[in-house]
């Protein structure tokens, strides 16, 4: 009977796993609820529970904040564009001439389109009509905010609109009940906020390419390139959408040991991993070895140049 009284009490105990004490946890910035951003860095959370280097993922506001606490090392890891990422490194942000050069870029990630999402019944076919109107542009201190402000600035019309700075899904919130006329995603596609504000409304893409070669966009920033958004990626838009995009890379801090970056992308850029990575989001389908410096114009971490070297993707 004691016997017995010992094998019960022995099977209603937890079983307890040793902690790895030698795991090493890192921060990585992902984005605002909504956004693309934040689906990555969970995901590569996730990922990483597998390995003796761990991340934890942070919101934030976006591409720039990403950069800034990522250069001073308040973050390890985050998720930027690359126009943001040259700009930052080059001290040329707007309003902002400080040189991030403890910014490297590890790899791709995916593409990154603008999406400027107006109501279908609205008339408004010409980002250049939103004089006067209320427009979303993403958090203050985002990569969204800041394409927004760039794409604007170059039409001439950036203090003609009454700027709204909020995140995806607070943006297509008030879109659908009417506090907004337009609001603006750069981000991968189909995104989760514009799928939010077609429920219910009639929505338009506007084509935001046309309105860019206007001007000298894409000769002062030759990161931009044109790309094509299929017409049924949103719900009531049936034709394509002609755009302009950038890459979102993953970023970290030139002190992250050189192994622990390598580790991290083997793991990420392994069949596991980029399916995991697929499963969180559909812009992670471009995702591969042979795309994995898609997009990238500014310096390697070098634990990134080791296992881009080896896989023969960096000569």
């Amino acid at each position: 009977m004691k016997n017995i009284m010992s094998i019960c009490v022995f099977m209603i105990l937890p079983v307890m796993f040793p902690l790895d004490s030698s795991a090493k946890m890192y921060k990585f910035f992902g984005g605002p609820d909504g956004g693309t951003y934040q689906y990555y860095a969970k995901a590569i959370a996730e990922i990483s529970q597998k390995a003796s280097v761990k991340v934890k993922a942070s919101p934030s506001s976006g591409s720039i904040v990403n950069i800034r606490v990522v250069n001073s090392g308040k973050a390890d890891f985050g998720v930027a564009y690359s126009g943001d990422i040259f700009k930052a490194r080059n001290g040329m942000l707007t309003r902002d001439k400080k040189k991030y050069t403890d910014v490297l870029a590890v790899g791709y990630f995916y593409s990154a389109a603008a999406q400027l999402i107006v109501k279908a019944d609205s008339a408004i076919t010409s980002a250049r009509q939103l004089v006067g109107k209320k427009v979303g542009i993403g958090n203050f201190g985002s990569g969204a905010a800041a394409s927004c402000e760039l794409f604007l600035s170059e039409l001439g019309i950036w203090h003609q609109i009454n700027k709204k700075f909020l995140g995806y899904s607070n943006a297509a919130a008030a879109f659908r009940t009417g506090q907004l006329d337009a609001f603006w995603v750069f981000t991968g596609f189909p995104n989760a906020s514009v799928k939010q504000a077609a429920v219910g409304n009639s929505i338009a893409l506007i084509n935001a390419y046309n309105d860019a070669s206007e001007t000298d966009m894409f000769k002062k920033y030759p990161y931009f390139s044109k790309m094509t958004i299929p017409g049924g990626t949103y719900r009531g838009v049936s034709t394509d959408t002609v755009t302009f995009q950038d890459c979102a890379l993953w970023i970290t801090n030139s002190k992250v040991p050189e192994d622990d970056v390598y580790k991290l992308l083997s793991l990420v850029f392994s069949r596991e991993g980029l399916d995991h990575l697929l499963k969180a989001h559909k812009s992670a389908k471009n995702m591969n070895i042979q795309n994995g410096i898609t997009g990238i114009v500014t310096p390697l971490h070098p634990g990134a140049e080791k296992f881009w070297k080896e896989k023969k993707v960096l000569k």
